[in-house]
């Protein structure tokens, strides 16, 4: 990575404490996935993928106006 990343997703903060730490004295925004329910592989799947779907839809929004 030759840069400091867009924004970073944390899938367990607990576990990732000096990350979110470092992202918030970095100033790079985060988003922290907290399962819903016991299947926390299937629920951080499923946020995962609604999350890469809004930033490709957002993407080629921006793509098409500009």
């Amino acid at each position: 990575m030759t840069g400091l990343p867009d924004i970073v997703i944390i899938v367990d903060q607990q576990e990732e404490y000096m990350v979110l730490r470092e992202c918030v004295i970095l100033g790079i925004p985060t988003i922290c996935s907290i399962p819903a329910n016991d299947d926390a592989i299937a629920s951080i799947r499923l946020i995962l993928t609604k999350l890469v779907s809004a930033i490709c839809e957002g993407h080629s929004s921006y793509i098409k106006k500009g």
